[in-house]
Protein backbone atom coordinates (compact mmCIF):
# COMPACT_ATOMS: atom_id res chain seq x y z
CA UNK A 1 0.00 0.00 0.00
CA UNK A 2 1.53 3.29 -1.07
CA UNK A 3 0.75 6.77 0.20
CA UNK A 4 -0.85 5.44 3.37
CA UNK A 5 -1.24 7.27 6.66
CA UNK A 6 0.18 5.23 9.52
CA UNK A 7 -1.89 5.46 12.73
CA UNK A 8 0.06 6.49 15.82
CA UNK A 9 0.21 4.01 18.75
CA UNK A 10 -1.92 4.93 21.77
CA UNK A 11 -0.34 5.57 25.17
CA UNK A 12 -0.45 2.55 27.50
CA UNK A 13 -3.46 2.98 29.80
CA UNK A 14 -3.32 0.83 32.96
CA UNK A 15 -6.90 1.79 33.89
CA UNK A 16 -8.20 -0.07 30.80
CA UNK A 17 -6.58 -3.30 32.01
CA UNK A 18 -8.38 -3.38 35.35
CA UNK A 19 -11.50 -5.08 34.10
CA UNK A 20 -12.74 -8.55 33.30
CA UNK A 21 -12.88 -9.78 29.71
CA UNK A 22 -16.65 -9.63 29.28
CA UNK A 23 -16.82 -6.11 30.75
CA UNK A 24 -14.15 -5.06 28.21
CA UNK A 25 -16.39 -6.42 25.43
CA UNK A 26 -19.35 -4.46 26.81
CA UNK A 27 -17.20 -1.31 27.09
CA UNK A 28 -16.26 -1.66 23.40
CA UNK A 29 -19.95 -2.04 22.51
CA UNK A 30 -20.67 1.33 24.16
CA UNK A 31 -17.50 2.93 22.77
CA UNK A 32 -17.94 1.94 19.12
CA UNK A 33 -21.72 1.47 18.90
CA UNK A 34 -23.83 -1.64 19.44
CA UNK A 35 -24.71 -1.82 15.74
CA UNK A 36 -21.13 -1.84 14.46
CA UNK A 37 -20.28 -5.04 12.56
CA UNK A 38 -17.13 -6.22 14.32
CA UNK A 39 -16.80 -9.92 13.41
CA UNK A 40 -16.91 -11.58 9.97
CA UNK A 41 -17.17 -15.36 10.17
CA UNK A 42 -15.82 -17.99 7.79
CA UNK A 43 -19.16 -18.05 5.90
CA UNK A 44 -19.03 -14.22 5.52
CA UNK A 45 -21.76 -13.72 8.14
CA UNK A 46 -21.27 -10.41 9.98
CA UNK A 47 -21.97 -10.00 13.69
CA UNK A 48 -22.41 -6.70 15.54
CA UNK A 49 -21.34 -5.96 19.10
CA UNK A 50 -24.97 -6.27 20.20
CA UNK A 51 -25.34 -9.69 18.58
CA UNK A 52 -22.11 -11.00 20.18
CA UNK A 53 -23.07 -9.70 23.64
CA UNK A 54 -26.61 -11.12 23.44
CA UNK A 55 -25.46 -14.48 22.07
CA UNK A 56 -22.76 -14.77 24.76
CA UNK A 57 -25.20 -13.94 27.58
CA UNK A 58 -27.88 -16.35 26.32
CA UNK A 59 -25.40 -19.17 25.78
CA UNK A 60 -23.52 -18.43 29.01
CA UNK A 61 -26.66 -18.48 31.12
CA UNK A 62 -27.49 -21.91 29.69
CA UNK A 63 -23.94 -23.30 29.97
CA UNK A 64 -23.45 -22.30 33.60
CA UNK A 65 -25.97 -24.92 34.73
CA UNK A 66 -24.06 -27.80 36.33
CA UNK A 67 -20.87 -25.79 36.85
CA UNK A 68 -19.68 -23.51 39.62
CA UNK A 69 -17.93 -20.10 39.55
CA UNK A 70 -14.19 -20.47 38.93
CA UNK A 71 -14.60 -23.83 37.17
CA UNK A 72 -12.81 -24.40 33.85
CA UNK A 73 -14.95 -25.30 30.85
CA UNK A 74 -13.26 -26.63 27.71
CA UNK A 75 -13.76 -24.91 24.35
CA UNK A 76 -12.95 -27.01 21.28
CA UNK A 77 -13.90 -24.94 18.24
CA UNK A 78 -12.17 -23.53 15.15
CA UNK A 79 -11.43 -19.81 14.80
CA UNK A 80 -14.68 -17.96 14.20
CA UNK A 81 -17.89 -16.67 15.72
CA UNK A 82 -18.57 -19.90 17.63
CA UNK A 83 -15.21 -19.82 19.42
CA UNK A 84 -15.49 -16.10 20.24
CA UNK A 85 -19.07 -16.34 21.52
CA UNK A 86 -18.25 -19.54 23.44
CA UNK A 87 -15.23 -17.83 25.02
CA UNK A 88 -17.24 -14.79 26.16
CA UNK A 89 -20.25 -16.91 27.17
CA UNK A 90 -18.20 -18.95 29.63
CA UNK A 91 -16.35 -15.87 30.85
CA UNK A 92 -19.52 -13.80 31.35
CA UNK A 93 -20.68 -15.96 34.27
CA UNK A 94 -17.36 -16.32 36.11
CA UNK A 95 -16.32 -19.64 34.58
CA UNK A 96 -12.90 -20.04 32.95
CA UNK A 97 -12.77 -20.79 29.21
CA UNK A 98 -10.10 -23.46 28.63
CA UNK A 99 -9.06 -23.35 24.97
CA UNK A 100 -8.31 -26.91 23.83
CA UNK A 101 -6.02 -27.75 20.92
CA UNK A 102 -8.02 -30.23 18.84
CA UNK A 103 -4.89 -31.08 16.79
CA UNK A 104 -2.96 -32.27 19.87
CA UNK A 105 -4.32 -35.84 19.97
CA UNK A 106 -6.31 -37.56 22.71
CA UNK A 107 -3.33 -38.32 24.98
CA UNK A 108 -2.25 -34.66 25.22
CA UNK A 109 -5.84 -33.45 25.46
CA UNK A 110 -6.60 -35.82 28.33
CA UNK A 111 -3.45 -34.64 30.13
CA UNK A 112 -4.54 -31.02 29.62
CA UNK A 113 -8.03 -31.80 30.92
CA UNK A 114 -6.55 -33.49 33.97
CA UNK A 115 -4.28 -30.52 34.72
CA UNK A 116 -7.16 -28.03 34.46
CA UNK A 117 -9.77 -30.32 36.05
CA UNK A 118 -11.98 -29.95 32.98
CA UNK A 119 -15.09 -32.12 33.01
CA UNK A 120 -17.15 -30.33 30.35
CA UNK A 121 -16.27 -29.47 26.73
CA UNK A 122 -18.18 -27.14 24.41
CA UNK A 123 -17.91 -27.98 20.69
CA UNK A 124 -20.19 -28.12 17.60
CA UNK A 125 -21.69 -30.98 15.58
CA UNK A 126 -20.76 -29.25 12.30
CA UNK A 127 -17.13 -28.79 13.36
CA UNK A 128 -16.76 -32.40 14.53
CA UNK A 129 -18.26 -33.65 11.27
CA UNK A 130 -16.20 -31.41 8.94
CA UNK A 131 -13.00 -32.06 10.90
CA UNK A 132 -13.52 -35.83 11.07
CA UNK A 133 -13.16 -35.67 14.85
CA UNK A 134 -15.77 -38.29 15.77
CA UNK A 135 -13.17 -40.75 17.13
CA UNK A 136 -11.46 -38.04 19.18
CA UNK A 137 -14.75 -36.88 20.70
CA UNK A 138 -15.65 -40.49 21.54
CA UNK A 139 -12.33 -40.91 23.37
CA UNK A 140 -12.73 -37.64 25.27
CA UNK A 141 -16.34 -38.39 26.23
CA UNK A 142 -14.97 -40.97 28.69
CA UNK A 143 -13.45 -38.09 30.67
CA UNK A 144 -15.84 -35.19 30.07
CA UNK A 145 -19.40 -34.23 29.21
CA UNK A 146 -19.57 -33.04 25.59
CA UNK A 147 -21.96 -30.15 24.87
CA UNK A 148 -22.80 -29.09 21.31
CA UNK A 149 -23.52 -25.45 20.51
CA UNK A 150 -26.34 -26.38 18.15
CA UNK A 151 -28.12 -28.36 20.88
CA UNK A 152 -27.67 -25.65 23.52
CA UNK A 153 -28.94 -22.99 21.11
CA UNK A 154 -31.98 -25.08 20.20
CA UNK A 155 -32.90 -25.58 23.86
CA UNK A 156 -32.51 -21.99 25.09
CA UNK A 157 -35.25 -21.16 27.58
CA UNK A 158 -37.29 -17.98 27.85
CA UNK A 159 -35.18 -17.16 30.92
CA UNK A 160 -31.95 -17.46 28.88
CA UNK A 161 -33.38 -15.13 26.23
CA UNK A 162 -34.57 -12.59 28.79
CA UNK A 163 -31.13 -12.58 30.42
CA UNK A 164 -29.59 -11.88 26.98
CA UNK A 165 -32.01 -9.04 26.23
CA UNK A 166 -31.72 -7.40 29.65
CA UNK A 167 -27.98 -8.04 30.02
CA UNK A 168 -27.13 -6.42 26.70
CA UNK A 169 -28.40 -3.14 28.18
CA UNK A 170 -27.73 -3.55 31.91
CA UNK A 171 -25.24 -6.43 32.36
CA UNK A 172 -24.93 -5.78 36.10
CA UNK A 173 -28.47 -7.05 36.61
CA UNK A 174 -27.76 -10.53 35.20
CA UNK A 175 -24.09 -11.17 35.97
CA UNK A 176 -21.56 -10.53 38.69
CA UNK A 177 -18.38 -8.93 37.39
CA UNK A 178 -15.26 -11.09 37.81
CA UNK A 179 -12.27 -9.74 39.73
CA UNK A 180 -9.74 -8.64 37.13
CA UNK A 181 -6.89 -10.42 38.92
CA UNK A 182 -8.77 -13.74 38.94
CA UNK A 183 -8.21 -16.46 36.28
CA UNK A 184 -9.63 -15.32 32.94
CA UNK A 185 -8.56 -18.03 30.49
CA UNK A 186 -6.65 -21.30 30.45
CA UNK A 187 -4.41 -22.32 27.54
CA UNK A 188 -2.02 -25.24 27.14
CA UNK A 189 1.54 -25.74 25.98
CA UNK A 190 2.00 -28.09 23.02
CA UNK A 191 3.40 -31.02 25.00
CA UNK A 192 6.30 -31.61 22.58
CA UNK A 193 8.74 -31.55 25.51
CA UNK A 194 6.70 -33.76 27.85
CA UNK A 195 3.11 -33.56 29.05
CA UNK A 196 1.27 -30.30 28.25
CA UNK A 197 1.01 -27.73 31.04
CA UNK A 198 -1.95 -25.48 31.67
CA UNK A 199 -1.14 -21.77 31.52
CA UNK A 200 -3.55 -19.68 33.59
CA UNK A 201 -3.89 -16.03 32.53
CA UNK A 202 -5.88 -13.51 34.54
CA UNK A 203 -8.36 -11.09 32.95
CA UNK A 204 -5.78 -8.37 33.67
CA UNK A 205 -2.97 -10.35 31.99
CA UNK A 206 -4.87 -10.54 28.69
CA UNK A 207 -6.15 -6.97 28.84
CA UNK A 208 -2.65 -5.69 29.71
CA UNK A 209 -1.25 -7.40 26.64
CA UNK A 210 -4.02 -5.92 24.48
CA UNK A 211 -3.13 -2.43 25.73
CA UNK A 212 0.61 -3.13 25.34
CA UNK A 213 0.15 -4.04 21.67
CA UNK A 214 -2.04 -0.96 21.08
CA UNK A 215 0.70 1.18 22.65
CA UNK A 216 3.34 -0.47 20.43
CA UNK A 217 1.67 -0.62 17.01
CA UNK A 218 -0.65 2.00 15.51
CA UNK A 219 -4.14 0.60 14.80
CA UNK A 220 -7.18 2.45 13.46
CA UNK A 221 -10.82 1.43 14.10
CA UNK A 222 -11.80 3.64 11.15
CA UNK A 223 -9.54 2.23 8.43
CA UNK A 224 -8.11 -1.11 9.60
CA UNK A 225 -9.60 -4.57 9.03
CA UNK A 226 -7.77 -7.52 10.57
CA UNK A 227 -7.60 -11.00 9.02
CA UNK A 228 -7.04 -13.84 11.51
CA UNK A 229 -6.58 -17.42 10.25
CA UNK A 230 -4.80 -18.53 13.45
CA UNK A 231 -6.45 -20.88 15.99
CA UNK A 232 -7.93 -19.46 19.18
CA UNK A 233 -6.35 -22.31 21.18
CA UNK A 234 -3.08 -20.50 20.43
CA UNK A 235 -2.56 -17.40 22.56
CA UNK A 236 -1.50 -15.22 19.59
CA UNK A 237 -4.70 -16.15 17.74
CA UNK A 238 -6.81 -15.50 20.86
CA UNK A 239 -5.35 -12.29 22.36
CA UNK A 240 -4.09 -10.50 19.23
CA UNK A 241 -6.45 -12.16 16.77
CA UNK A 242 -9.74 -11.96 18.69
CA UNK A 243 -9.74 -9.95 21.95
CA UNK A 244 -7.56 -7.08 20.65
CA UNK A 245 -9.57 -6.20 17.51
CA UNK A 246 -12.92 -6.54 19.30
CA UNK A 247 -11.76 -4.34 22.21
CA UNK A 248 -10.13 -1.83 19.81
CA UNK A 249 -13.11 -1.54 17.44
CA UNK A 250 -11.28 -3.10 14.48
CA UNK A 251 -13.45 -5.41 12.32
CA UNK A 252 -11.90 -8.89 12.37
CA UNK A 253 -12.35 -11.56 9.73
CA UNK A 254 -11.84 -15.13 10.95
CA UNK A 255 -10.85 -18.11 8.85
CA UNK A 256 -11.23 -21.61 10.37
CA UNK A 257 -7.81 -22.90 9.27
CA UNK A 258 -4.49 -21.32 8.24
CA UNK A 259 -3.91 -24.28 5.89
CA UNK A 260 -6.19 -23.04 3.08
CA UNK A 261 -3.96 -20.50 1.27
CA UNK A 262 -6.07 -20.08 -1.90
CA UNK A 263 -9.26 -19.42 0.05
CA UNK A 264 -7.45 -17.11 2.48
CA UNK A 265 -5.92 -15.01 -0.31
CA UNK A 266 -9.33 -14.75 -2.01
CA UNK A 267 -11.00 -13.60 1.21
CA UNK A 268 -8.27 -11.05 2.03
CA UNK A 269 -8.85 -9.44 -1.36
CA UNK A 270 -12.66 -9.56 -1.10
CA UNK A 271 -12.63 -8.08 2.41
CA UNK A 272 -9.80 -5.59 1.70
CA UNK A 273 -8.06 -6.56 4.94
CA UNK A 274 -5.29 -4.20 6.05
CA UNK A 275 -3.65 -6.28 8.81
CA UNK A 276 -2.76 -9.97 8.57
CA UNK A 277 -1.73 -12.26 11.42
CA UNK A 278 0.52 -15.11 10.31
CA UNK A 279 3.63 -17.16 10.81
CA UNK A 280 6.56 -17.29 8.38
CA UNK A 281 5.39 -20.68 7.08
CA UNK A 282 1.86 -19.50 6.38
CA UNK A 283 2.53 -16.04 4.93
CA UNK A 284 5.12 -17.43 2.50
CA UNK A 285 2.44 -19.82 1.21
CA UNK A 286 -0.11 -17.02 0.83
CA UNK A 287 2.38 -14.79 -0.98
CA UNK A 288 3.41 -17.51 -3.45
CA UNK A 289 -0.18 -18.43 -4.29
CA UNK A 290 -1.52 -14.85 -4.40
CA UNK A 291 -1.79 -13.15 -7.78
CA UNK A 292 -1.34 -9.47 -8.64
CA UNK A 293 -3.34 -7.29 -6.25
CA UNK A 294 -4.63 -10.20 -4.15
CA UNK A 295 -3.01 -8.96 -0.93
CA UNK A 296 -2.24 -5.37 -1.89
CA UNK A 297 -4.77 -4.05 0.66
CA UNK A 298 -2.59 -5.43 3.49
CA UNK A 299 -0.41 -2.69 4.97
CA UNK A 300 0.98 -4.77 7.77
CA UNK A 301 1.64 -8.43 8.51
CA UNK A 302 2.34 -9.25 12.16
CA UNK A 303 4.26 -12.52 12.36
CA UNK A 304 5.23 -14.59 15.38
CA UNK A 305 5.73 -18.20 16.54
CA UNK A 306 8.81 -18.74 14.31
CA UNK A 307 11.62 -16.70 12.75
CA UNK A 308 10.72 -14.74 9.63
CA UNK A 309 13.13 -15.68 6.84
CA UNK A 310 14.80 -12.98 4.74
CA UNK A 311 13.39 -14.67 1.63
CA UNK A 312 9.83 -14.41 2.97
CA UNK A 313 10.27 -10.75 3.86
CA UNK A 314 11.66 -9.93 0.41
CA UNK A 315 8.90 -11.86 -1.38
CA UNK A 316 5.94 -10.16 0.34
CA UNK A 317 7.54 -6.73 0.05
CA UNK A 318 8.33 -7.15 -3.67
CA UNK A 319 5.02 -8.71 -4.64
CA UNK A 320 2.54 -6.84 -2.42
CA UNK A 321 4.44 -3.99 -0.70
CA UNK A 322 3.60 -5.58 2.66
CA UNK A 323 5.76 -4.70 5.64
CA UNK A 324 6.33 -7.61 8.05
CA UNK A 325 6.62 -6.73 11.72
CA UNK A 326 8.21 -9.68 13.49
CA UNK A 327 7.31 -10.22 17.12
CA UNK A 328 8.14 -12.63 19.91
CA UNK A 329 6.02 -14.08 22.63
CA UNK A 330 5.05 -16.96 24.87
CA UNK A 331 1.70 -18.21 26.12
CA UNK A 332 2.96 -17.39 29.62
CA UNK A 333 3.12 -13.69 28.59
CA UNK A 334 -0.41 -13.53 27.17
CA UNK A 335 1.53 -13.79 24.66
CA UNK A 336 3.40 -10.75 23.22
CA UNK A 337 6.76 -9.98 24.86
CA UNK A 338 8.41 -7.88 22.15
CA UNK A 339 7.76 -6.67 18.62
CA UNK A 340 9.17 -4.45 15.92
CA UNK A 341 7.50 -1.14 15.11
CA UNK A 342 6.61 0.41 11.78
CA UNK A 343 8.92 3.39 12.33
CA UNK A 344 11.80 1.25 13.63
CA UNK A 345 11.60 -2.14 11.94
CA UNK A 346 14.79 -4.17 12.34
CA UNK A 347 14.70 -7.36 10.23
CA UNK A 348 16.41 -10.25 12.00
CA UNK A 349 15.28 -8.98 15.41
CA UNK A 350 12.00 -9.04 17.35
CA UNK A 351 12.14 -5.37 18.32
CA UNK A 352 11.73 -4.02 21.84
CA UNK A 353 9.85 -5.11 24.96
CA UNK A 354 6.20 -4.24 25.47
CA UNK A 355 5.36 -1.32 27.80
CA UNK A 356 5.71 -1.97 31.55
CA UNK A 357 7.88 -5.07 31.02
CA UNK A 358 11.29 -5.77 32.55
CA UNK A 359 13.95 -8.23 31.40
CA UNK A 360 17.10 -9.83 32.75
CA UNK A 361 19.64 -12.11 31.10
CA UNK A 362 21.01 -15.11 32.98
CA UNK A 363 24.47 -16.21 31.76
CA UNK A 364 24.69 -19.45 29.74
CA UNK A 365 27.90 -21.46 29.50
CA UNK A 366 29.43 -21.16 26.02
CA UNK A 367 27.37 -18.08 25.05
CA UNK A 368 29.35 -14.84 25.24
CA UNK A 369 26.99 -12.31 23.64
CA UNK A 370 23.61 -12.97 25.27
CA UNK A 371 21.91 -14.99 27.95
CA UNK A 372 18.76 -16.78 29.02
CA UNK A 373 15.86 -14.32 28.98
CA UNK A 374 13.64 -13.83 32.02
CA UNK A 375 10.72 -11.37 31.81
CA UNK A 376 8.34 -9.69 34.23
CA UNK A 377 5.29 -7.48 33.72
CA UNK A 378 1.49 -7.11 33.98
CA UNK A 379 0.98 -9.66 31.20
CA UNK A 380 2.90 -12.50 32.88
CA UNK A 381 0.69 -15.47 33.79
CA UNK A 382 -0.76 -16.34 37.18
CA UNK A 383 0.96 -19.73 36.89
CA UNK A 384 1.12 -23.28 35.55
CA UNK A 385 -1.17 -26.24 36.14
CA UNK A 386 0.37 -29.69 35.73
CA UNK A 387 -1.28 -33.10 35.15
CA UNK A 388 0.85 -34.42 38.02
CA UNK A 389 -0.77 -31.93 40.43
CA UNK A 390 -4.25 -31.14 39.04
CA UNK A 391 -5.81 -27.79 39.88
CA UNK A 392 -2.81 -26.57 41.93
CA UNK A 393 -1.42 -23.28 40.61
CA UNK A 394 2.37 -23.06 40.35
CA UNK A 395 3.14 -19.33 40.35
CA UNK A 396 6.25 -17.79 38.71
CA UNK A 397 8.84 -17.00 41.38
CA UNK A 398 8.86 -13.28 42.12
CA UNK A 399 6.69 -12.71 39.04
CA UNK A 400 9.60 -13.58 36.69
CA UNK A 401 9.04 -15.99 33.79
CA UNK A 402 11.99 -17.96 32.41
CA UNK A 403 11.38 -18.01 28.64
CA UNK A 404 13.96 -20.74 28.00
CA UNK A 405 15.28 -18.64 25.10
CA UNK A 406 18.81 -17.34 24.61
CA UNK A 407 18.75 -13.75 23.36
CA UNK A 408 21.03 -10.77 22.86
CA UNK A 409 19.83 -7.23 23.67
CA UNK A 410 21.63 -4.19 22.21
CA UNK A 411 22.02 -0.69 23.67
CA UNK A 412 18.68 0.42 22.18
CA UNK A 413 16.84 -2.50 23.77
CA UNK A 414 16.45 -4.34 20.46
CA UNK A 415 16.16 -8.09 21.06
CA UNK A 416 17.70 -10.74 18.83
CA UNK A 417 16.63 -14.35 19.41
CA UNK A 418 19.55 -16.79 19.26
CA UNK A 419 17.46 -19.88 19.95
CA UNK A 420 15.91 -21.92 22.71
CA UNK A 421 18.28 -23.31 25.31
CA UNK A 422 17.11 -26.77 24.25
CA UNK A 423 17.84 -25.89 20.61
CA UNK A 424 21.60 -25.65 21.02
CA UNK A 425 23.98 -28.54 20.48
CA UNK A 426 27.26 -28.91 22.34
CA UNK A 427 29.81 -30.26 19.89
CA UNK A 428 33.43 -30.61 20.96
CA UNK A 429 32.82 -28.08 23.74
CA UNK A 430 31.30 -25.47 21.37
CA UNK A 431 27.66 -24.29 21.44
CA UNK A 432 25.95 -24.62 18.04
CA UNK A 433 22.53 -23.06 17.36
CA UNK A 434 20.15 -25.39 15.55
CA UNK A 435 18.38 -22.30 14.20
CA UNK A 436 21.59 -21.33 12.36
CA UNK A 437 21.78 -24.84 10.87
CA UNK A 438 18.22 -24.46 9.57
CA UNK A 439 18.93 -20.94 8.29
CA UNK A 440 21.80 -22.25 6.16
CA UNK A 441 19.48 -24.79 4.51
CA UNK A 442 16.73 -22.18 4.08
CA UNK A 443 19.13 -19.85 2.30
CA UNK A 444 19.84 -22.57 -0.30
CA UNK A 445 16.33 -24.03 -0.59
CA UNK A 446 14.01 -21.16 0.49
CA UNK A 447 10.80 -22.80 -0.76
CA UNK A 448 11.13 -25.80 1.55
CA UNK A 449 10.96 -26.67 5.25
CA UNK A 450 14.05 -27.79 7.16
CA UNK A 451 14.31 -28.98 10.78
CA UNK A 452 17.47 -29.66 12.77
CA UNK A 453 17.72 -31.80 15.91
CA UNK A 454 20.54 -33.28 17.98
CA UNK A 455 21.35 -36.90 18.64
CA UNK A 456 24.12 -38.45 20.74
CA UNK A 457 27.54 -38.74 19.12
CA UNK A 458 30.07 -41.24 20.51
CA UNK A 459 33.05 -38.94 19.80
CA UNK A 460 31.83 -35.35 20.07
CA UNK A 461 28.98 -35.64 22.57
CA UNK A 462 26.25 -34.56 20.16
CA UNK A 463 25.67 -34.48 16.42
CA UNK A 464 23.28 -32.34 14.36
CA UNK A 465 20.82 -34.09 12.04
CA UNK A 466 18.88 -32.10 9.44
CA UNK A 467 15.58 -33.23 7.92
CA UNK A 468 14.47 -31.49 4.72
CA UNK A 469 11.41 -31.88 2.50
CA UNK A 470 13.32 -31.16 -0.72
CA UNK A 471 14.91 -33.95 -2.78
CA UNK A 472 17.77 -31.56 -3.59
CA UNK A 473 19.03 -31.27 -0.02
CA UNK A 474 22.53 -32.55 0.72
CA UNK A 475 25.36 -31.87 3.14
CA UNK A 476 27.89 -30.84 0.45
CA UNK A 477 25.85 -27.84 -0.73
CA UNK A 478 25.32 -26.68 2.86
CA UNK A 479 29.05 -27.01 3.58
CA UNK A 480 29.94 -24.99 0.46
CA UNK A 481 27.40 -22.27 1.33
CA UNK A 482 28.68 -22.08 4.92
CA UNK A 483 32.30 -21.64 3.75
CA UNK A 484 31.33 -18.90 1.30
CA UNK A 485 29.36 -16.99 3.94
CA UNK A 486 31.75 -17.29 6.88
CA UNK A 487 29.59 -19.75 8.83
CA UNK A 488 31.63 -22.17 11.02
CA UNK A 489 31.72 -25.76 9.81
CA UNK A 490 30.29 -26.84 13.19
CA UNK A 491 26.97 -25.34 12.00
CA UNK A 492 26.85 -27.78 9.08
CA UNK A 493 24.76 -30.86 9.94
CA UNK A 494 26.58 -34.17 10.17
CA UNK A 495 23.78 -35.89 8.25
CA UNK A 496 20.98 -34.66 5.97
CA UNK A 497 17.88 -36.75 5.42
CA UNK A 498 15.26 -36.13 2.73
CA UNK A 499 11.68 -36.68 3.96
CA UNK A 500 8.27 -36.33 2.33
CA UNK A 501 7.15 -33.70 4.84
CA UNK A 502 8.28 -31.94 8.01
CA UNK A 503 5.76 -32.42 10.88
CA UNK A 504 4.01 -29.14 11.76
CA UNK A 505 1.80 -28.33 14.77
CA UNK A 506 -1.65 -26.75 14.40
CA UNK A 507 -0.08 -23.41 15.41
CA UNK A 508 2.26 -23.43 12.41
CA UNK A 509 5.39 -24.27 14.39
CA UNK A 510 7.56 -27.23 13.46
CA UNK A 511 6.76 -30.22 15.69
CA UNK A 512 10.28 -30.90 16.95
CA UNK A 513 9.13 -33.80 19.11
CA UNK A 514 7.96 -35.64 15.98
CA UNK A 515 11.10 -34.54 14.06
CA UNK A 516 13.30 -35.94 16.83
CA UNK A 517 11.55 -39.34 16.68
CA UNK A 518 11.82 -39.37 12.89
CA UNK A 519 15.55 -38.55 13.02
CA UNK A 520 16.19 -41.30 15.59
CA UNK A 521 14.37 -43.78 13.37
CA UNK A 522 16.26 -42.72 10.22
CA UNK A 523 19.61 -42.93 11.98
CA UNK A 524 18.77 -46.37 13.39
CA UNK A 525 17.75 -47.61 9.94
Amino acid sequence: MTGQTIPAPLPYQPSRTRTDLFSALFRAKKEFGSGKAILIDGDERELTYKEIVQAALALGSALRKGTKPGEAVGVMLPSGAGAVIGFYAISAFNRIPAMLNFTAGSRNLKAAMKAGQISRIVTAHKFVELGGLEDLIEELSDSAEILYLEDVRENLTLSNKLIAALGSVLPGLVRKQSRYKSPGVMLFTSGTEGEPKGVVLSHENVMANVEQVRAHIGLSPDTDRLFNPLPTFHCFGLTVGAVLPIVAGIPVMFHPSPLQPREIVRRIRANQSTILLATDTFISQYARIGGDGDMSSVRLAVCGAERVKDETRALVRRKFEIEILEGYGATEASPVIAANQWENNRPGTVGTLMARMESRLVPVEGIEDGGRLHVKGPNIMLGYLRPSNPGVLERPEGGWHDTGDIVAIDDEGIIRIMGRVKRFAKIGGEMVSLAVVENCASAIWPDNLHAAVTLPDPRKGEQVILLSDTKDSNREDILAWAKNHGVPELSVPKRVYQVDEIPVLGTGKIDYGAVQKKAEQLLAD
